[in-house]
């Protein structure tokens, strides 16, 4: 397969367009997030206007249905003005995924028949969904539900039992579980996120107790079992999706870091310098190592998910070896995202330290970002274990 073009590298320009047209308003929004730790309802309507919740929705539910290289520039672009802005909007467009995987008139209930539908989830340790009649019986607490508090539909994953109260198990002796969808306001919220980072955000866990969930309205995560649009997005599964979004993420902040980084240093004369930051050789090395980096990074999940998408878009199902190259990518560009963007404050010495500074707050969210699953080191173990032909756990490839 030759190398992308150019053009395959940039994405869809008018998906694009509406991302930057949003990219100041999100960022005067910035401090308000923050405090409030909530996207406003101001900057909401702004943003489900553009349909930048929808970028990832299947066309039958009145989605946009874009290309994840598209997906990942629009990603970076919000991030660059706000990371929690960015983050709800990554995580949403891979739970709009979730409408490829259900009967078409459930999908379009949810999804299609409302402009301001927004579905999130979180992982629940302690949780399970009895078989019944028509459907479960759903019980446990779901956390890190990131958005949860602007959407319409939240996803609780689950164990199944069946009635007797046995575990369910698939042919090969496995528990089944599946995600059940129910409505914001059928669960009980508790504000649990005080975090260091993603503030606006709202990761807040919710809870259900003996709650029925009708059999259509659960889903499996299990992407080519269940899958009933044949485009090439739906062939490649929310969890790569999710991996090239948060690495439009990280690489966004890391870049709204550095512009800023380059701005302060021509300026400022650190305390005992008699010249400003930008004549100093190591501080010039290490802004330059620190740009190399975070482009070479971030070119190699563009071009790897460029070069996959046309192989999908040729009628593909996406491979093992293609995933592993995927998490492979998005995960080397966080790292490199979280080393530039610690450049940056470090460099920008105690200027940076402060509230009102934008290298402080993106130095929270980078940090929060790497802490998440997305950003986790032991992909890279895994990645090398597949490729040493070695035991390798898939399960977050």
């Amino acid at each position: 397969m030759p190398a992308a073009t150019t053009a395959e590298l940039a994405g869809d320009p008018g998906v694009l367009a509406r991302a930057q047209a949003l990219r100041e308003a999100v960022a005067a929004a910035a401090d308000d997030i923050e405090r409030e730790r909530r996207l406003p309802p101001p900057l909401l309507d702004r943003l489900h206007e553009a349909e930048l919740f929808r970028l990832l929705l299947p066309r039958s539910c009145n989605g946009i249905e874009t290309d994840p290289v598209t997906f990942f520039h629009v990603m970076e672009t919000i991030a660059q003005a706000d990371a929690s802005t960015a983050w709800c909007l990554s995580q949403a467009g891979g739970c709009a995924m979730s409408a490829a995987y259900l009967d078409l008139p459930v999908a379009q209930a949810i999804f299609g028949d409302d402009p301001r539908a927004v579905l999130a989830w979180g992982p629940g340790p302690k949780v399970k969904a009895i078989e019944c009649e028509g459907g479960y019986r759903v019980t446990g607490v779901w956390a890190f539900a990131s958005g949860g508090r602007h959407a319409t539909w939240l996803g609780a994953h689950c164990p199944i039992f069946n009635a007797d109260g046995s575990p369910k198990r698939d042919e090969n002796g496995v528990q089944i579980e599946r995600t059940m969808l129910v409505r914001s306001e059928d669960v009980t919220w508790t504000d649990i996120w005080s975090t260091v980072g993603l503030r606006g955000t709202a990761s807040d866990q919710f809870a259900l107790n003996e709650f029925f969930v009708r059999a259509d309205h659960s889903i499996t995560r299990e992407f080519d079992r269940e899958c009933r649009e044949s485009g090439p997005l739906y062939r490649m599964g929310s969890g790569t999706c999710y991996q090239v979004g948060f690495a439009g993420v990280a690489c966004g902040i890391a870049r709204g870091a550095l512009d800023c980084f380059v701005d302060l240093a021509r300026n400022k004369v650190p305390r005992g310098f008699k010249s400003p930051l930008r004549d100093n050789a190591v501080v010039q090395s290490g802004l330059a190592q620190a740009e190399v980096g975070l482009r070479a990074a971030r070119g190699f999940v563009l071009q790897s998910m460029a070069e996959i998408w046309k192989q999908l878009q040729a009628g593909a199902m996406i491979t093992v070896e293609q995933r592993i190259v995927v998490r492979m990518a998005a995960t080397h560009a966080i790292v490199k995202a979280r080393e530039a963007v610690d450049f940056a404050y470090h460099t920008a010495g105690a200027t940076a330290i402060f509230e009102n500074h934008p290298l402080e707050r993106r130095f929270r969210d980078m940090h929060t970002v790497t802490q998440q699953l997305q950003g986790r080191m032991s992909h890279f173990e895994t990645v090398g274990a597949w490729m040493l032909g070695a035991d390798a756990d898939l399960t977050f490839v």
